[in-house]
């Protein structure tokens, strides 16, 4: 299909110019019956590259660490359960600071439990329940137990319990301070005397 060989003579091209515009109009007429087709443009595609599978490097001292792991867990199935246990677990508190972060910037309110409005406490409850752990809305760390060796996830309590918030690591945590201040990042030795607790 196409333009017909033979010009139509109602057919006709005109161009005009505005005055004083550098835009030029051009206007192609013809008659009713006319037939116009358009050419596809050629698409030369190529084919994406395959991804490499990832190979493990590994050294002799990692070959010796795996073998290390291999006898400690031969020796003691429950060992090797209690580990796995604690890594599941140590998983799901990490998850729990990395919701803690999206609370950062929501304001306080005295008795809250929402994003539109908690206090410590509800805060602390809030970022749990996100995580689908239930832990009372005061004094939550009974339900937990201590720990010196914090991980992100973990629960800090201060000065006696009058505040509590979510350690996120490197010394760092996230609490509803209070109403001017609101929900933020802050370091733990800035709010007073600290004890962390975990649910591990």
């Amino acid at each position: 299909m196409g333009l017909p060989a033979v010009a139509d003579t109602t057919a006709g091209v005109s161009a005009s110019t505005e005055s004083g515009s550098a835009q030029t109009a051009l206007a192609v007429t013809a008659a009713p019956t006319a037939t116009v087709s358009f050419e596809r443009p050629v698409i030369k595609t190529t084919a994406a590259p395959k991804p490499e599978p990832v190979r493990t490097q590994s050294t002799a001292s990692a070959a010796r660490d795996a073998g290390n792991a291999v006898t400690a867990a031969a020796d003691s199935t429950e060992a090797a359960s209690e580990k796995l246990a604690e890594t599941v677990s140590s998983a799901a508190t990490s998850g729990i600071a990395a919701i803690a972060y999206t609370g950062i910037g929501h304001p306080y309110v005295w008795g809250g439990t929402s994003p539109n409005g908690w206090d410590c406490s509800g805060f602390t409850q809030w970022v749990y329940a996100q995580a689908g752990i239930s832990i009372p809305r005061v004094n939550a760390w009974n339900a937990m137990k201590p720990t010196s060796t914090p991980q992100p996830g973990d629960l800090v309590m201060q000065n006696g319990g009058a505040h509590v918030g979510i350690y996120v690591g490197n010394g760092m945590m996230i609490s509803a301070l209070n109403p001017s201040q609101g929900t933020l990042l802050h370091a733990v030795a800035a709010t007073g005397t600290s004890s962390f607790y975990t649910m591990n």
